[in-house]
């Protein structure tokens, strides 16, 4: 929890009209572009000029969400991003804690600023480059913590329908359509008040999960096609060849969600999915768990990644097939309960 301090050094910095830059990690979901965006609608509610920047394209199942086409993409318009950026008074960063999470090019511009950075995050083992610092792995969600943030600040009769709306996304989102352990009382009351608010929350649970292409059905298809299961070590995994994602004309987002998919069968209880990416020349991997399975540890020590104790990532430059295979090597070694 930020200390007292740190929020009137915030109130204090926010006093007067700024240039703001607010960035949200690479590949964004639903909880990075949700709680950017929410803070964007707070911060120009309070004056504030500012601008969210994404390191590359997000899914086209939020493309829906209030203001999204102000959305700038480092990737696409680098010059632009990097002027904003460098004239930016004040850097939030969002839904992740290491700069390396926004790509090795607006890394660098990053680290060569000097202005104040301030992190809204719920990742472990932060780094130290922001001034300041809101990071508790307890939320389910930034959007969770950014409503809590505004609340600090003593601010929250300016949440209105448009700003929940955003924070609701990723709270949904993140939450699993609020049935992950990290939901709680304080969760639901957060969302009742949305809810008093205005928000249609059946209307938004329709544009992020009923809102699927007939190639995104197609790819989801194949993965179900393509999963094992290992009942020893009461584990699943699937995967998707490149080739396999080009011949449904994949599309980014496409594959999101897909890995819970293999927590769901009976006695499971660790999953992965494995995702070749020919164009980065990586195996993108996404892991589940239920229960005290920590897969954050799991992928930190075996795939390069991290994450929460049930959802995490991880990365692989070998083949696909070498990656399944250590995969499976790992198993006869890791206790899953």
């Amino acid at each position: 929890m930020m200390t007292s301090h740190d929020i009137d050094k915030i109130k204090s910095l926010l006093a007067s009209p700024k240039k703001i830059a607010i960035i949200p990690h690479r590949n964004p979901d639903g909880d990075a572009m949700g709680s950017t965006l929410g803070l964007r609608h707070f911060l120009k509610l309070k004056g504030h000029d500012a601008t969210v920047i994404s390191p590359n394209e997000f899914p086209d199942f939020l493309t829906w969400l209030p203001e999204s086409d102000t959305v700038k993409v480092f990737e696409k318009d680098t010059e632009t991003s990097t002027r904003i950026l460098q004239e930016a008074e004040i850097v939030f960063t969002l839904d992740f804690n290491v700069l390396s999470r926004t790509g090795d090019t607006m890394e660098a511009v990053l680290k060569a600023l000097t202005v104040p950075f301030i992190m809204i995050d719920h990742h472990q083992k932060p780094d130290s480059y922001a001034a300041y610092m809101f990071s508790d792995t307890s939320y389910g969600s930034t959007c969770e913590m950014v409503y809590h943030f505004i609340n600090m600040l003593n601010e929250k009769d300016l949440i209105d329908k448009t700003l929940a709306t955003c924070l609701y996304t990723g709270i949904v989102t993140d939450s699993g359509s609020f049935r992950y352990p990290s939901t709680t009382g304080t969760t639901h009351r957060i969302v009742a008040e949305f809810i008093d608010k205005g928000i249609d929350n059946s209307e938004i649970h329709s544009l992020l999960y009923d809102n699927h292409s007939h190639n995104r059905i197609q790819i989801l298809a194949r993965a179900l096609q393509n999963m094992k299961v290992m009942p020893l070590y009461k584990t699943s995994y699937t995967y998707l060849t490149q080739d396999e994602l080009n011949s449904f004309g994949h599309a980014k987002g496409d594959t999101e969600g897909i890995v819970n998919y293999g927590l769901s069968m009976k006695d499971i209880m660790f999953t992965a999915m494995f995702t070749e990416n020919k164009d980065e020349g990586i195996i993108k991997i996404s892991f589940r768990s239920k229960d005290g399975f920590d897969v954050n540890q799991y992928a930190r020590e075996h795939f390069s990644g991290g994450g929460h104790i049930n959802a995490a990532g991880g990365k692989s430059t070998d083949t696909l097939e070498a990656t399944i295979q250590k995969f499976i090597a790992t198993l006869a070694h890791t206790k899953i309960d």
